[in-house]
């Protein structure tokens, strides 16, 4: 499995479908919209789905190669259809046994058929009977009164799906019409899931239209129509969705998963850096909270040998990191002054200055990071840590940067790293290493392997929890480790420059305002639901990542922020219970019958919703005092999430000291000031041994 699939549209075997316009309209010059399936690829491709044609030679496992999807699309001969390739209609035994076998070892096939299927000339048929089903010629035809006819057309039938909110295959999909329809006979005992049928009120009545199986490893998906997807009908209703769901549907059978790209470093093996690591642990555990080492506690003697051990792998290593010549020579003179010093607190600013990875982000460059650190969300004493680290910047992701204006940015994935990594950290910031003076920092990096496996593991988990079903793409970005990675490097691009971005822009982890954890939670959101906002704008350009990052940011928000870490002053956590009590409460988020649901239509504008209020809350706040911006931020969010039973600030301005210190105000805020609801009460339960399963992630501990 790719990042994103690759789809063969059948055009050697007599196809009544073209996959250009430009071969459409030597089919049909006077209306090459009713031969043409250019506008069902530019679909597909504004998804980052590889879209080709098999226009040559026989069907054969050759000759289907690498593809994930096969699109088997209304064969007919030219007697009944105009039709493009040299092929007849019909495929041989040896060809349907080689499609046979595609879909068994885990490939897609999806077969579009038609209303006269049995004077075309085809044997689909002889196909899908291997997966129970068959399409039998007719035309449906919906009548007059049964409200189910698409422009008052008795032959444009609306198809009847699943009641309430489209989930899983039919995610985002309300109406899709079939025109000119067959119905898809089911063999007893089929594994078949019917999608779409033919009303009460149509003939005849009750029909399956859309159907999907699987078969071995794979997946088939069987439409009695192929016009639903023709460059005439295709942007109508939701037919453009339905039709996008299905391929990514398809593209997800359990074929063995391709790893995760890899620069082919073998840097992670070199004994000079398994040494280095070696003696990097070794003296960590010499160090006190403040990074000093404690003569009457460790032998100092040992410390030196440790250091010199440590700078002489350096020494060697050095050469293989060209961009890091600067800062790693600089690091003996760091040393020798911690060394000199006594072992006190260390001060690493001179070659903390030198390390400036993001004035060259290669995709694929390779640095060695030795800093005496904390990691935030990980170890809090500042002690040594090594990381091994390689640099994520694919062309596609500089041309989104270049949009964005995020020069500090830097994507990154682990080689390996100290036990100050073996925790939830995921972030590398200059402002963690101890230093004399606090400088101007340029740069900030995100470990996206390590936020995308945890991201992983968690929602497939709590997918399964809630019986949750996945839109195609969601269930996709959980199976991939590389979507997953480069969906977050582009969510945290845009997250991270929003903070100094919009009205009212603070970034208070840089600033270290003293205020409520509510306003941390409100600003981390605000960025979020922002980028989410950009996410949406970007998938209607047809940025192939966009819908990645959306699902991401909702996922994420939703089920691993609040659950994650104590409740002590959890902003993440609130961020997360907000936006949920949101969704709920405007109906695009339903918890019915111990089921998880989405209005996966409304779902975006709910979201940009809710990302307005919050602007709209910081465009007010900048006509009101700072504790007056507190107080009508705290009515926003109790607004949504109640509030502790025992707060102070629930009840209002008249029960807070207004003219005592910041402090005061502050200290009044309960730990948990917005405990969880029921709902997120039983998931940490459950999910809990999950979460703590996530504790030094990588890529690596995860499938690819």
């Amino acid at each position: 499995m790719g990042v994103f699939p690759k789809v063969l549209i059948e055009q050697a075997h007599s196809s009544a479908w073209s996959l250009t316009r430009a071969g459409a309209a030597r089919m049909n010059p006077a209306n090459p919209d009713d031969a043409s399936l250019e506008r069902a690829a530019t679909t597909l491709r504004s998804r980052g789905i590889e879209v080709a044609a098999r226009d040559a030679g026989e069907v054969s496992t050759t000759s289907l190669g690498d593809a994930d999807v096969y699109v088997v699309a209304h064969p007919a001969e030219a007697a009944s259809e105009r039709a493009t390739g040299s092929l007849p209609a019909a495929f041989t035994p040896a060809e349907i046994d080689a499609v046979v076998e595609f879909v068994r070892a885990g490939g897609g096939l999806i077969v579009l058929g038609d209303c006269d299927q049995d004077v075309h000339g085809n044997n689909v048929n002889d196909l899908l009977t291997h997966f129970g089903l068959r399409i039998r010629s007719t035309v449906v035809h919906e009548s007059a009164d049964g409200g189910r006819r698409h422009q008052g057309n008795a032959t444009w039938v609306l198809a009847e799906t699943a009641d309430g909110h489209g989930q899983g295959l039919l995610a985002g999909v309300e109406q899709i019409c079939f025109y000119r329809s067959g119905v898809i006979e089911v063999a007893d005992g089929a594994p078949v899931q019917v999608l779409a049928r033919t009303s009460a009120t149509a003939f005849p009545a009750g029909e399956a239209l859309a159907v999907t199986t699987t078969f071995g490893e794979g997946r088939v998906v069987v439409l009695a129509d192929s016009d639903i997807i023709g460059d005439d009908s295709i942007d109508e209703l939701d037919n453009a969705r339905f039709w996008s769901n299905l391929v990514l549907w398809a593209s997800s059978g359990t074929r063995p998963a391709a790893l995760v790209a890899s620069n082919g470093s073998t840097t992670a093996a070199r004994p000079e850096w398994l040494r280095l690591k070696g003696f990097v642990g070794e003296l960590r555990a010499m160090q006190s909270k403040d990074g000093s080492i404690d003569g009457a506690a460790h032998d100092h003697g040992r410390a030196r040998q440790l250091v010199d051990g440590i700078l002489a792998e350096v020494a060697a290593l050095a050469p293989s990191f060209p961009y890091d010549e600067a800062y790693l020579g600089t690091l003996p003179a760091d040393f020798a002054r911690w060394v000199d010093g006594g072992f006190g607190i260390p001060d690493f600013l001179d070659s903390l200055m030198l390390f400036r990875p993001e004035t060259h982000r290669v995709d694929g460059a390779e640095h060695l990071v030795l800093f005496p650190m904390y990691t935030q969300n990980g170890n809090p004493d500042r002690v040594f840590e090594a990381i091994l680290l390689t640099v994520s910047w694919p062309d596609w992701l500089a041309q989104v940067e270049a949009a964005y204006d995020n020069p500090m940015f830097l994507p990154v994935n682990f080689l390996d790293f100290t036990p100050g990594y073996d925790t939830n950290s995921a972030v590398l910031f200059p402002e963690t290493v101890a230093v004399r003076e606090v400088p101007k920092f340029t740069w900030g990096a995100i470990f996206c392997d390590r936020e995308g496996a945890r991201f992983r593991r968690v929602v497939s988990e709590a997918a399964s929890l809630l019986s949750l079903q996945l839109p195609p793409d969601a269930e996709r970005l959980v199976a991939s480790q590389s979507l997953a990675q480069s969906t977050f490097a582009m969510w945290d691009l845009i997250h991270d420059r929003t903070h100094s971005h919009g009205d009212l822009p603070f970034d208070p982890f840089m600033i270290k305002q003293r205020m409520p954890f509510w306003m941390y939670a409100l600003e981390e959101l605000r960025c979020d639901l922002s980028t989410f906002r950009e996410a949406v704008k970007l998938e209607a350009e047809g940025q192939p990542y966009a819908r990645s990052v959306q699902l991401a940011i909702l996922f994420d928000r939703l089920f691993r922020f609040p659950i994650t870490g104590d409740r002590v002053r959890n902003y993440d956590g609130l961020g997360g219970q907000l936006l949920f009590a949101y969704l709920h409460q405007h109906d695009a988020l339903r918890w019915t019958d111990n089921r998880l649901s989405f209005d996966w239509r409304r779902l975006p504008e709910v979201v940009v919703g809710l990302c307005e209020e919050v602007e709209r809350l910081y465009r007010n706040g900048i006509d009101r005092s700072r504790v007056g911006h507190w107080l009508a931020s705290y009515k926003f969010v109790s607004g949504y999430v109640a509030p502790h039973p025992a707060s102070t600030w629930a009840r209002g301005a008249d029960a807070l000291p207004l003219d005592g210190s910041v402090k005061q105000l502050v200290d009044l805020v309960q730990p948990d000031e917005f405990p969880l609801n029921v709902f997120y009460e039983a998931l940490r339960k459950k999910l809990a041994p999950v979460i703590e399963s996530t504790r030094g992630i990588t890529a690596t501990s995860e499938a690819a």
